[in-house]
Formats: structure tokens, C-alpha cells, sequence
């Protein structure tokens, strides 16, 4: 489960608002097991966003990997919530890339959703997180 802190920083990817680097910085200095359960908060938060089959060609072209990595590989088989948990069993060595393509699929999803519902009272996550008061309400609201 990802913390509020983790859930802010993500939506600020999916609104340009910070870059991939961060992100592989923090997953780097995990264990395999806080690995795996990052990657599992990711999903959620990719299924909240509802992706789209059509949308796994561009998450891996904006990814920047090979369509050859295993990780491409497994994510065109389709965005079913079973086919993204066989990317977190993947080997420790694929879970940078399963990382930097699951980011890249949950940004598709998250803009379409984020032009939807900006702004809506009932979804923070939506809201436009550039600015910093914004975000003080969101963690005050959840602490």
C-alpha cells in the first residue's frame, strides 16, 4: 500500500509535474519485497485510472524500452489486473523497466481521467497539484 506522500508524488508524474528519475532513485534503495509492493501500489493506482489495451503501445514507446524487454513482452498481453500482477513476479533484474513501464502506462490513463475530473472535491488526485497549498490540504486531510 502506498502511503499519501507516495500517492502525491505519483499524480504529480501524471501531471508532468516531476520526471521518471526520482522514481527509479527511490525503487533502487528498496529490498525486493518494498519492490514488489511499490509495484503493486502502482497498479492500483493504474486501475483507478482505467487503462485502455490501446494505450499499452504508447506506454511502452513513451517508456523509452524495447518492445523486446519481458516487460513489454507481458504488458501486451492486455491491462487486466491479472496480467499487470505478472510483472511484479518478474525477476529482480526487470523490475527498473517494469517500473519505468508501468509509470508510463498509469500517465496515459491518468491524464484521459485527469482532464475528466480536474479538479473534482471528491478526488483529490485530480487536483491540480502544482500547487504547493494544494497539497498541504491533501496531507492535512490525511493526517
Amino acid at each position: 500500500m502506498l502511503g499519501i506522500i507516495d500517492q502525491i508524488f505519483i499524480n504529480k508524474y501524471g501531471q508532468d509535474l516531476v520526471n521518471i528519475d526520482p522514481f527509479k532513485i527511490l525503487f533502487s534503495n528498496f529490498n525486493i519485497e518494498n519492490k514488489r509492493d511499490y509495484l503493486e501500489g502502482i497498479i492500483s493506482l493504474i486501475i483507478q485510472s482505467k487503462p485502455q489495451n490501446e494505450d499499452i503501445e504508447p506506454a511502452i514507446k513513451a517508456s523509452g524500452l524495447r518492445p523486446t524487454f519481458t516487460p513489454c513482452v507481458l504488458l501486451k498481453k492486455g491491462v487486466a489486473n491479472h496480467n499487470l500482477i505478472k510483472l511484479i513476479n518478474l525477476p529482480d533484474f526487470e523490475l527498473e523497466k517494469t517500473l519505468v513501464l508501468l509509470m508510463s502506462l498509469f500517465k496515459i490513463g491518468y491524464k484521459r481521467r485527469f482532464i475528466e475530473e480536474k479538479n473534482n472535491p471528491d478526488k483529490w488526485w485530480y487536483w491540480d497539484l502544482s500547487q504547493p497549498n494544494i497539497e498541504n490540504e491533501i496531507l492535512k486531510d490525511h493526517s
